[in-house]
């Protein structure tokens, strides 16, 4: 009896653990049930956005699809005259031998009739320029204009089809760690498509603080410039222009030059024939720990300007200096790339609200752009800019333009000699000023030679043909 009492005992015991096991786990309001509301909830399950690699959290095939046929293979033909020196000096050999240089890129069709946009080395000297489409269709293509500094210029191809292009997105809007695709034709290869994410905005690789790059990790190579950096959507944010590289070849980071400044570009050599720059009116440097406490300053992000430009939109909007800008419209400004970045994509007589702190407090003020007293143009090498006051004055001129810098290799030796003369005229026609300069070289082939009156330094006056 004892025996059975025992036994009954476990079997009770033994139901009871049962039951409370499946009502636990299994019923309703289980752990394994479908109904059951979760008491805690992780870190990442309080995110509406799913990160991974999955194909169910982000899809490339479509953008890839839209922008391979948009990108086109850019090739760039030159021809340069070999001399033998020997040859001149004992035999008095003038005679040289003429060599063919093939260089290769990439261009992105921006609309239906054939304009590519591509960088500016691309094309840079080129004797003729020949498009590739991605269904192996070949056109000559003819160089509309360029832009050295941003190292963007526009082509135009005549073809017998309305053309597959790429619209252009805001690269404003841009974030770092979104993904990107790199499109383009590296070592020849046509319709390469690599992806990463945007490392960085507002990169400025430059001396003169004027570039402001999106840096990305997808793998760009050389023949990739002037391809596409294009968004999951398949939308413009960037025409990739340069790796950073130890060996030449892609190593972890490459630079697009941001779509709204390409955009705003070709827009004025369109409507133009040139790049119309427009100036805040400040100068300074951006803030850091060390600037800040050499300044005797807490901010340690942001514009600080040292001096304001006479007669310029921000000396008329009460800027001064001292004051540190933040932000420009909705855009904050925390380096120098920041701030020329966003200005590169304004014209003369742009109003653009200006949030700056001063006696700590923040104020904004509206600025209108004004035109760019040193506003530029380039010609075979030669920058030009308008003369100053000071000029006109010492040599008794209302017109005329000045080498501000030579680039020309074969213009290198004469460099000290001309920089800082003034054109009167390029080919008989007179150099009013920068604007006019640069529309009549516009239309000119930089393959033509064409004849400048100039006065030097000394206030001669003597005619060269390049």
């Amino acid at each position: 009896m004892k025996r059975f009492s025992q036994l009954f005992l476990v079997a009770l015991l033994s139901g009871a653990t049962t039951l409370g096991a499946y009502k636990l786990l299994f019923d309703s309001n289980g752990v394994f049930s479908s109904n059951k509301s979760p008491i805690t909830t992780l870190a990442t399950e309080s995110y509406n956005k799913k990160v991974g690699l999955s194909p169910e959290v982000v899809d490339f095939t479509e953008a890839a699809e839209k922008t391979v046929h948009s990108v086109v293979h850019v090739k760039n033909v030159s021809y340069k005259t070999v001399t033998n020196p020997m040859l001149e000096y004992y035999y008095g050999y003038k005679g040289g031998q003429t060599q063919e240089q093939v260089g290769t890129g990439s261009g992105v069709i921006i609309s239906e009739d054939g304009y590519i946009v591509t960088n500016n080395h691309v094309v840079k000297g080129a004797s003729e320029i020949e498009i590739t489409l991605n269904n192996k269709k070949s056109y000559k293509a003819k160089l509309i204009g360029t832009d050295s500094k941003m190292d963007i210029a526009l082509l135009k191809i005549d073809a017998d089809e309305k053309l597959p292009y790429t619209t252009f997105g805001n690269s404003d809007s841009v974030k770092v760690g979104e993904w990107v695709l790199a499109v383009g034709n590296p070592y020849n290869l046509t319709s390469t498509v690599t992806a990463g994410i945007i490392s960085a905005k507002a990169r400025n690789l430059d001396a003169s603080g004027i570039q402001s790059f999106i840096q990305t990790d997808a793998a760009v190579n050389p023949g990739n410039s002037g391809g596409a950096l294009v968004n999951t959507r398949g939308d413009l944010v960037g025409i990739n222009t340069m790796i950073s590289s130890m060996t030449g070849s892609y190593v972890g980071y490459s630079f697009a030059v941001p779509s709204n400044i390409a955009r705003k570009i070709i827009e004025d050599i369109m409507e133009y024939g040139n790049v119309q720059r427009g100036i805040l009116g400040v100068e300074g440097g951006e803030l850091n720990a060390t600037a800040s406490r050499e300044l005797g300053i807490e901010q340690t992000e942001g514009f600080y300007i040292s001096s304001v430009s006479k007669n310029s939109g921000a000396e008329r909007s009460g800027l001064k200096k001292g004051d540190i800008i933040v932000k420009l419209d909705n855009q904050s400004i925390a380096t120098f790339a920041d701030l020329s970045g966003y200005i590169n994509t304004k014209r003369p007589n742009d109003k653009v609200q200006v949030t700056f702190v001063r006696d700590g407090n923040n104020r904004t003020v509206p600025v209108v752009l004004s035109k760019n007293e040193f506003f530029s143009t380039e010609f075979k090498g030669i920058e030009l800019e308008n003369i100053d006051a000071a000029d006109k004055k010492k040599f008794n001129l209302d017109y005329g333009v000045k080498i501000k810098s030579i680039s020309n290799e074969n213009l290198a030796q004469y460099r000290d000699e001309l920089k800082g003369n003034i054109i009167l005229s390029i080919d008989n026609v007179k150099a009013k000023d920068i604007e006019s300069v640069s529309k009549l070289l516009n239309k000119k082939d930089e393959r033509q030679s064409v004849r400048l009156e100039m006065i030097n330094k000394n206030g001669e006056v003597f005619r060269i043909i390049i």
